[in-house]
């Protein structure tokens, strides 16, 4: 089988890096997604899926087999934006191909995985592999903002629980077990407005606010090293205030909190560390979906799937690992303790930066692993 797998993926190569770049050049920032949709939704349909459809938020969802193994797989359709155009070496935008390396905006998070996906389908209907599988397949809208709101809704269009789901993020080829969990707030911190050249008759809102930043800067120091997750994090990701002009006093002042979280930390305890920072003057509120923290125990039958599905093409131990960022996966296992893995082409320090890269051949192989995987977990789950 592997002989064969090895052979036809070879042969399907070229039309793999062909769609991997006609997506990439296709700009799909959160929210705008519905071009690239539809350009997946051609490809997916000439794949032979069994069903192929969008929900309303863009995501497309598919369908391959009707065998009694549920397997969800999940990559991501939307993108951070490119930023500044002239920072890059390529256009973002222009799937610069050099060297078996394809450059450009989503290339490694997360149309890789999208690639590797649509390809792993068109190996398995080729190769009559997963035949007692239901496949289905989540190319999933809005995951940059809100981890976890699209498969959500994929989820909720299919209908039925999986039993177990694979995130296809770049994971540079590891089989990731778990993830840090990610929480927003925003702390307001109320003034009294004044003109600019009498202070001392209103209250400065920043003022106010700068106590606090302090706190949490200190907050940050403190978090210990006590988890398999790595250290908990939180981070100041935007300030804004509000006056009337520049020669005002302002009276009301916000900051945005990034928290990553590891598998001791829920909802309340993090709010609650807030609140007591913010005390009288600040107004903690939540700032999107808690997404919470996870970890798949390394003797579950879905990761031992998975090790031996990786020996069998690669005639090597695969290394095991855990992302320190955060993915649907918070939604999967985190929220709905479905049995859920990460394996994905691409590093994950070419995600959401200038000269974004992925190695195509790495594509390729993600795609094989995904062909083979249904194949060995039937029965297993």
């Amino acid at each position: 089988m592997i002989k064969e797998l090895n052979s036809t993926a070879r042969r399907i190569y070229p039309r793999l890096v062909k769609f991997l770049r006609e997506i990439v050049t296709i700009p799909s920032p959160s929210g705008k997604e519905g071009m690239v949709s539809s350009r997946i939704r051609r490809e997916m349909k000439d794949a032979g899926f069994d069903e192929v459809d969008v929900d309303g938020l863009g995501s497309v969802i598919a369908r391959l087999g009707s065998g009694k193994t549920r397997i969800l797989y999940d990559a991501h359709i939307d993108t951070v934006d490119a930023g500044s155009i002239e920072k890059w070496k390529y256009d973002p935008y222009g799937a610069v191909y050099r060297h078996g390396i394809l450059y450009g905006r989503g290339a490694c998070d997360d149309k890789g995985g999208v690639a590797a996906l649509v390809y792993a389908a068109r190996l398995i209907r080729m190769l009559g592999l997963g035949r007692d599988c239901t496949l289905y397949f989540s190319l999933s809208a809005l995951e940059e903002p809100a981890q976890g709101e699209g498969i959500m809704s994929v989820m909720a269009k299919i209908g039925v629980k999986p039993h177990c789901v694979v995130i296809a993020e770049p994971s540079g080829l590891k089989i990731v077990r778990g993830h840090k969990g990610r929480a927003g707030f925003k702390i307001t911190a109320k003034g009294k407005s004044s003109h600019a050249s009498t202070p001392e008759k209103g209250i400065n809102a920043i003022y106010r606010m700068t106590p606090l930043l302090r706190k949490i800067d200190e907050l940050n120091k403190k978090f210990r090293l006590d988890s398999r997750l790595g250290r908990s994090v939180i981070s100041v990701t935007g300030i804004k205030s509000q006056s009337n002009w520049h020669n005002t006093i302002p009276d009301n002042c916000v900051i945005y909190l990034d928290r990553r979280t590891t598998e001791k930390e829920g909802k309340e305890k993090v709010t609650g560390e807030l609140k007591r920072i913010a005390g009288k003057h600040g107004r903690v509120e939540e700032s999107g979906r808690f997404s919470p923290a996870w970890i798949l125990e390394r003797k579950h039958p879905l990761l031992e799937s998975a090790q031996r599905a990786y020996r069998i093409l690669f005639s090597k131990e695969p290394e095991l690992c855990l992302w320190p960022f955060c993915t649907n996966g918070s939604y999967t296992m985190g929220e709905r303790r479905i049995p859920t893995i990460g394996f994905g082409p691409g590093e994950d320090r070419f995600a959401h930066v200038t000269d974004e890269r992925i190695k195509t051949e790495d594509v390729l192989k993600a795609a094989m692993f995904y062909a083979v995987l249904p194949r060995v977990i039937e029965g297993a789950m």
